[in-house]
């Protein structure tokens, strides 16, 4: 690896409204490396990509790409400096082919008219060097996978020739091996000599594909170094300032009577029966890998899939979701995988969609008390520790984290018995994630009901009192939490066999209380 820099930031600051946002950050980023920026949300990483992209203008300090001053008046001007960045929302337009968003702001030119043969050539060397030469140029991004259109985007990055690539947050929405395809790209991108700043806050992603890290924590670097020889518990106090044992809180419980039962329940989605129950104060974990079924059993649960046979019984009383809304009246509270577009209503207001799913409590003959309304979630603000303005700001404005604390207060306000969380803990920080662990905890010790599904093992192991693993639509096994290793898991997870190896050895203990 070449030592001297390709980027270099020195003493970066921003503010807005007086409030200082980035303090005198010190960065660099050598050729054919990839260095990690990592912090929670609010520790400002988002600002200093935007000020990486010419989106935003620091307020103090400089920045140099190969020793030459670095000043973008726009993204586009950034781009042609040799800066690209590839945000954690895709940014194609689903209804162009592949070529033109590749080609969007940069055609290719002959005798002043575009040149599609040199463009559509270009293109296709790109997709090659990326190993995806299957993706044709006259192909709608509309019908490309979520994995293929991240592909898309790191190939218009290539063919404007950049020699900086931001990647925020770029497997939040992949499955695992889409998540390898990806990490061999990075690779032979690093190999080019391509400088690759990695935003993510799957930290052992960190730990396998990064070369070097640095922690923001309120604006500022509180810490950097070699990735080798770093855990994942050192990277958590640096940006928490809390260890990684502490994430998982468990406070005494005792599970009671069978709340919510299932008897080979089979919905128009699902590929196989599934007969499962949990009881009152204990947290369900259900593990597998993408597309294992998980999802589709808790949207079956709930009444948003068709249920075609098998019995449902609630609270000791048979139930049929023909709709969400009989879900609700059952004790049922369910938070969708998909927060953006199916768990919250964005352009509307968190006492809205915090309040949405029982706003007949604020009824009084036909006329809405808006003052009740902002006066109860304002108390829900507060026992969230949601970081907002007021009941008043739009969801879509808040951070991740926050965003997914109003969807969980939203089942509390509901007065949800039985809760139903698919990848509750998705795409958000670490402290957000810690916060939530306590929620899960609370509602368990509170004699609720938690089904819990997750692709991430160590959290299932830290939280859950039993894990179920289900495998292509099939329910393999549910045993206690301390029958489980994370390998085991993994085993299960992957070939639908628990196999008869020793629990014993290597097992993951929850943090006691």
């Amino acid at each position: 690896m070449q030592e001297k820099p390709i980027l270099n930031l020195e003493r970066i600051s921003k503010s807005f409204g007086g409030h200082r946002v980035l303090d005198e950050v010190n960065f660099d980023l050598r050729p054919g490396e990839v260095h990690a920026l990592l912090g929670e949300n609010g520790a400002g990483k988002s600002t200093l990509i935007k000020i990486l992209s010419g989106a935003l203008k620091p307020d103090g300090g400089g920045m140099f790409i190969s020793g030459e001053e670095y000043r973008p008046e726009s993204p586009l001007d950034g781009r042609r400096r040799g800066m690209a960045v590839i945000y954690q929302e895709r940014t194609v337009a689903p209804h162009l082919s592949v070529e033109e968003n590749i080609m969007l702001g940069q055609e290719m030119a002959k005798f002043g008219l575009v040149d599609r043969k040199a463009g559509r050539e270009k293109i296709r060397q790109v997709l090659k060097f990326l190993c995806h030469p299957e993706i044709a140029p006259e192909i709608p991004v509309r019908n490309l996978s979520v994995s293929a259109r991240q592909v898309v985007e790191i190939a218009r990055a290539l063919v404007s020739q950049a020699r900086i690539l931001v990647m925020d947050e770029p497997t939040s929405s992949l499955s695992r091996e889409d998540t390898g395809r990806l990490f061999e790209i990075i690779r032979k991108l690093r190999q080019e000599g391509v400088g690759i700043i990695y935003v993510s806050h799957f930290l052992e992603e960190v730990l396998e594909i990064a070369d070097r890290f640095t922690v923001l924590r309120d604006g500022r670097v509180v810490g950097q170094g070699l990735v080798s020889g770093t855990s994942v518990d050192e990277l958590i106090q640096l940006m928490i300032g809390r260890r990684l044992s502490d994430l998982y809180p468990r406070r005494p419980r005792q599970s009671g009577e069978i709340i919510l039962r299932s008897q080979s329940v089979l919905s128009s989605r699902m590929a196989q029966p599934i007969s499962l129950e949990v009881r009152r104060g204990e947290i369900l974990g259900v593990a597998g890998l993408v597309g294992a079924g998980r999802t589709e059993f808790l949207r079956a649960l709930f009444g948003l899939d068709r249920l075609e046979k098998g019995l449902l019984v609630v609270s000791g009383r048979e139930f049929k979701p023909f709709h969400p809304s009989i879900s609700i009246q059952a004790g049922l509270g369910f938070l969708s995988e998909d927060r953006q577009t199916e768990g919250l209503a964005l352009r509307m207001s968190l006492a809205d969609n915090l309040t949405l799913s029982r706003l007949h409590s604020y009824r009084r003959h036909r006329l809405f008390n808006s003052r009740l309304q902002r006066k109860v979630v304002s108390e829900w603000i507060d026992r969230f520790s949601i970081k907002a303005r007021s009941p008043e700001q739009k969801v879509w404005t808040l951070s991740g984290g926050n965003q997914q604390k109003v969807a969980l207060a939203r089942l509390l306000h509901q007065s949800a018995e039985v809760f139903l969380l698919d990848e509750p803990t998705k795409g958000i920080d670490v402290m957000s994630k810690a916060q939530i662990y306590e929620l899960i905890d609370r509602l368990a010790a509170e004699n609720k009901a938690v089904i819990f599904v997750s692709s991430y093992f160590p959290e299932l192991l830290g939280v859950a009192d039993r894990i179920a693993v289900f495998h292509r639509g099939k329910l393999v096994e549910v045993r206690p939490v301390s029958g489980w290793t994370e390998a085991a898991l993994m085993r299960a997870a992957i070939t639908g066999k628990t196999g008869d190896e020793s629990v014993e050895e290597n097992r993951v203990e929850p943090p006691q209380a």
